[in-house]
């Protein structure tokens, strides 16, 4: 991954490693709990975009917290901490949905659009244009929503979006390229639609 774990990061696993180890539980929860200080409200905005009940995106924020102190002795830094806790968060947000049945059409089941009009159609200055993006964003399933946010908005690398979402990144370019083609077709049928009221 792009971002590797910090030094500061890894004496604390190590330390809780250790403590787990030998059986001291309490000092070993001491120290993950830096982990959770420095990442729960980062997590916490990342589960929320995907599942917009906040009551629910802190349960599955914390459940995502307990999964990765459980989960400790698979963390080998190849990625940085926070990576890591994203993709366990990524992946409990996307359960709760399939558990309630929110889960939408993946856009790899959609057929191919149209891809002769040119990129730049999505970036006019048009305040219209900008609440159109906006509101189709919103309409996206979640994990293309998260898509789209993981790349332009916390300018992640494909890399480590991949390790998030446990895709390849040659397959997340292609579903970019798809999902702004969606967005595309999504803001002009807004458009017609507002121009017909």
């Amino acid at each position: 991954m792009s971002q590797t774990i910090d030094i500061e990061e890894q004496r604390r696993i190590i330390r809780i490693k250790e403590c787990k180890r030998v059986g001291d539980h309490k000092a070993s929860a001491k120290e993950y709990a830096f982990f959770v200080r420095r990442y729960s409200h980062q997590v916490l905005n990342f589960v929320a975009r995907m599942v917009t009940d906040i009551s629910d995106a802190e349960e599955l924020a914390q459940d995502a917290f307990i999964k990765a102190y459980h989960s400790l002795d698979s963390f080998v830094g190849q990625s940085s901490f926070l990576t890591w806790i994203t993709r366990i968060a990524y992946h409990e947000a996307l359960n709760h949905l399939k558990r309630r049945r929110l889960f939408e059409v993946n856009i790899d089941d959609l057929p191919m659009m149209d891809t002769s009009l040119p990129d730049d159609e999505l970036s006019t200055g048009r305040e219209e244009r900008i609440q159109l993006m906006e509101e189709a964003l919103d309409d996206l399933p979640p994990d293309e929503r998260m898509l789209i946010h993981l790349y332009y908005y916390e300018d992640r690398p494909l890399r480590d979006i991949a390790y998030i979402m446990d895709v390849k990144p040659n397959v997340l370019g292609t579903r970019l390229y798809r999902i702004r083609k969606k967005l595309l077709q999504m803001i002009k049928q807004k458009e017609n639609g507002q121009t017909q009221r």
